[in-house]
């Protein structure tokens, strides 16, 4: 079996590692195994990060739609509830768009909760 020599592919792989660490205080940029420890544990991060800012958004969303609903005298859980019995399908995203780009479009939805909410009552 021939001899393998690593001189390639572990310059390779120490340069990617090196590139990453780019940017990081001290030796965390400059030698290799403190930088691939920094590197992956900022790659930890940035994976919980991901699963995180759709977390963040979907609450800005809420209170986005909160405080427009509030705005026509209808509580975010009753502006929810009464749009569901209406059986009005849009989504948080969707509706704090409207909420913030179109006020009279949102009105017209709290003025539609209210009603469902009356006839279920």
């Amino acid at each position: 079996m021939p001899r393998v020599k690593r001189g390639t592919k572990r310059r390779q792989r120490r340069k990617k590692i090196l590139e990453r660490a780019s940017g990081y205080f001290l030796t965390k940029s400059k030698l290799y195994r403190s930088a691939k420890e920094s590197v992956e544990r900022g790659l930890k991060f940035a994976y919980s990060g991901r699963r995180q800012k759709k977390r963040q958004y979907r609450s800005i969303w809420i209170v986005r739609i909160g405080a427009a609903a509030k705005m026509n005298g209808i509580s975010y859980n009753q502006f929810i509830s009464g749009l569901k019995k209406a059986g009005v399908e849009l989504d948080r995203k969707v509706l704090a768009d409207i909420a913030v780009n179109d006020p009279a479009g949102f009105t017209a939805l709290a003025a539609t909760a209210k009603q469902a909410n009356a006839k279920a009552a």
